[in-house]
């Protein structure tokens, strides 16, 4: 009766051990499927990190490239602008050079003498107009703009004046003072349309407006200037200039 017993005893005690291993190898292979599915999602999530990293990183390059790209073009525009504006600065000289020309070796402000020597008297008028277009000769144009203006103010009624008024305005021009070199030109032109400097005056008109961008109104001052004084050297530049407006 007592081995009987402990034979009971026995396999109870193995039927609870085969048991608890069968649980302990059931729970391994749910931790090990729980393992198996923290790492593939872990690796999932590595991964989207890492092409989001990715393509953050491309996205920047992509905008650093367009920064580039943009800032080689504005180089460029900007490069182009100032090869414009340095032809016209020397364009603009050299058209102040050749229309200074005529004066050059014209009435000395110094004391005459005649033929037989006799002192004659020095045209003080001519002088002071000379003395007034000398900043313009250096290109010193701010000194120029004051120096004809008092000039002009202090002589109105000379032949100079008008030809003051006029290289004031040209000297506006040369100091990018495009408002002001129109108001004067324009005024000249329009109180003196006989003058000779009358068709110089209206394309100088033009030129200014040009650069402030207001190219309708350049080609209308233009046309008006070919229709008025059709066979100037002026009429002939305004036509090349349209062409290319």
């Amino acid at each position: 009766m007592l081995v009987t017993r402990i034979t009971l005893l026995s396999c109870s005690l193995l039927l609870g051990a085969c048991a608890s291993t069968s649980d302990l190898e059931q729970t391994r292979a749910q931790l090990d499927q729980v393992n198996r599915q923290a790492t593939a999602r872990l690796s999932q999530i590595e991964s989207r990190i890492s092409n989001e990293r990715l393509l953050e990183m491309v996205s920047r390059v992509d905008g650093m490239q367009a920064e580039v790209a943009k800032l080689r073009g504005d180089n460029e525009m900007l490069q182009y602008k100032i090869g414009v504006l340095e032809k016209r600065q020397n364009d603009l000289y050299a058209d102040i050079d050749q229309r200074l020309a005529r004066f050059e070796g014209g009435s000395s402000t110094a004391s005459r003498t005649d033929s037989a020597g006799t002192p004659v008297q020095v045209d003080t008028v001519q002088q002071a107009f000379d003395q007034a277009l000398a900043p313009l000769r250096k290109r010193e144009f701010a000194p120029a703009v004051v120096a004809l203006k008092a000039f002009a103010d202090s002589n109105p009624n000379a032949p100079q004046a008008l030809e003051a008024t006029y290289w004031r305005g040209v000297a506006h021009t040369a100091l990018r003072q495009y408002d002001a070199a129109i108001d004067i030109q324009r005024r000249f032109a329009d109180e003196n349309p006989k003058h000779p400097k009358a068709p110089d005056a209206l394309r100088n008109v033009a030129n200014a407006q040009r650069e402030l961008d207001q190219l309708d109104q350049a080609r209308l001052t233009l046309k008006k200037l070919i229709k008025l004084y059709p066979n100037s050297d002026a009429a002939a530049k305004a036509k090349q200039q349209l062409t290319t407006m």
